[in-house]
């Protein structure tokens, strides 16, 4: 179906990309073969190191022209393997694309570039005194990524996720062609919304080479509410009780005792508060002190009457440093914590996650495996891992296919879906036609087939 890669084709793109920019057999790091987890596996041919949306779009003319699969990579923090070139041929990495080009403030807009950094640009806002909302747990993914994979984050309660900040993309298609899509505007309703096809289509569809997006004036006043619960039944139940008093928290991040003292280990360095089974982190903004206090006081009143066990204030830098690096080193302090893991990431309605955190406990009991989680209890996305510890490779491969498969099907019973943030890639394909049935899968590869004809750009993701 695809063309191999000769010396003759590496010729050619070192013309076309750079002869600096291209990587070719032994000259690509091991690393370029999988992404975070690593479950998928498999070594581009060609490597070019993007530079410009032109250069980009050359090398999507030669390989349209002679068929060569392309996927694209950001930082390769991704969990599903979706920017692994299964198909071998050409991987483009835009990390070096990493420009910050404009801070409209008259629109409230920043225009980037896709290898920008998630904390380069939060850190750009804040200084220019705007907020980007979304707000992932992997601070070094790039826009690009995150735009591809319709990240959410911890303050998508409030806020939303990336969807809800893209204004405008600048892509490149399989063919080549450069084209610009939405525009510097607060709303579109002209035809279709071929910007929101891309957003989320995991570098299926077009390739990003720059995005306009939406900033909002950064809020004057911040706090967090650490509340520890007996056990997490009574954590979660608590959830709908707080979004229903009228307040809306920027974060609600629920966590076990387990997770956190792997936290603990990882850092070497103590949590606040280590006693209880639950908690239920919380984080409040606004415009001004008195606002976020009243928001504070009324949710840990609330939260009090209901069977919480304490409320901690998290106000002085030292204690937000201290909860808040705690809780984004989960991923890696759970991962430090065995040998090998793969992770669920789904989503079901709020009234249901803790019917599926039970579930998790009762499968982890059954099967003899560890399933430590944790995740955004204010908009059910939860994200749960399955410990390899010193099971063998037959083991392994069978205890993950049974925990995915009842996991998945657990959250489809509850009204969820296969995935909240981290997309479907390669990993998740059989879950996701499982879910959606035949005619939702047609129309999927009918859009496939329209924006790219010859199946060249990342083959062999979600559709």
């Amino acid at each position: 179906m695809y063309n191999q890669i000769t010396q003759k084709e590496i010729d050619a793109l070192k013309i076309l990309a750079g002869a600096d920019a291209v990587f070719a057999g032994e000259e690509i790091n091991s690393d370029y073969s999988h992404d975070e987890l690593g479950g998928v596996s498999r070594m581009p041919d060609v490597l070019i190191k993007a530079r410009s949306t032109e250069q980009i779009a050359a090398v999507m003319k030669f390989a349209y022209e002679n068929t060569i699969p392309v996927t694209v990579r950001g930082s390769g923090t991704g969990l599903v393997g979706a920017a692994v070139p299964i198909e071998g041929g050409i991987l483009l990495e835009t990390t070096g694309m990493n420009k910050i080009l404009e801070l409209d403030r008259d629109n409230l807009t920043v225009t980037v570039q896709p290898g920008v950094l998630l904390m380069e640009l939060a850190a750009f806002a804040e200084e220019n005194d705007f907020l980007y909302p979304p707000d992932p747990g992997e601070k070094s993914a790039t826009i690009g990524g995150n735009i591809s994979t319709n990240a959410g984050g911890m303050r998508a309660v409030k806020y939303g996720v990336t969807r809800d900040y893209v204004r405008a993309l600048t892509v490149v298609l399989p063919t080549g062609e450069i084209q610009q899509l939405g525009a510097k505007v607060a709303k579109n309703s002209s035809g279709y919304s071929l910007k929101d096809l891309i957003i989320g289509s995991e570098g299926t569809l077009a390739i990003i080479t720059e995005a306009i997006l939406k900033l909002v004036p950064l809020p004057k006043s911040s706090i967090s509410l650490l509340v520890p619960f007996p056990d997490m039944k009574s954590a979660i139940e608590a959830v709908p009780k707080i979004i229903r008093s009228k307040v809306t928290p920027t974060a609600i991040e629920y966590m076990s005792r387990d997770t956190i003292l792997f936290s603990e280990s990882y850092l070497g360095k103590k949590f606040p508060d280590t006693k209880n089974d639950a908690y239920i982190l919380l984080t409040f903004d606004g415009n001004t002190d008195a606002q976020v206090e009243n928001d504070l006081k009324t949710v840990a009143d609330l939260c009090l009457e209901i069977g919480a066990l304490d409320a901690y204030i998290v106000d002085t830098e030292e204690r937000k440093k201290s909860v808040w690096s705690a809780r984004g080193a989960f991923l890696e302090a759970i991962k430090a914590s065995t040998t090998e893991m793969d992770e669920c990431d789904v989503v079901v309605p709020g009234s249901q996650v803790d019917e599926f955190i039970k579930y998790t406990h009762q499968l982890a009991k059954e099967i003899g495996v560890r399933i430590p989680s944790f995740g955004h209890a204010g908009d059910g996305n939860l994200h749960v891992y399955i410990c390899r510890d010193a099971l063998n490779d037959a083991e392994w491969e069978k205890t993950l296919e049974v925990c995915f498969d009842r996991m998945y099907q657990k959250a489809q019973e509850l009204g969820g879906l296969v995935s909240g943030e981290h997309g479907i890639g390669h990993a998740k394909k059989g879950y996701l036609h499982r879910q959606y049935g035949e005619t939702p899968m047609q129309l999927m590869r009918g859009i496939k087939a329209v924006f790219d004809p010859k199946n060249i750009l990342n083959p062999g993701k979600i559709v």
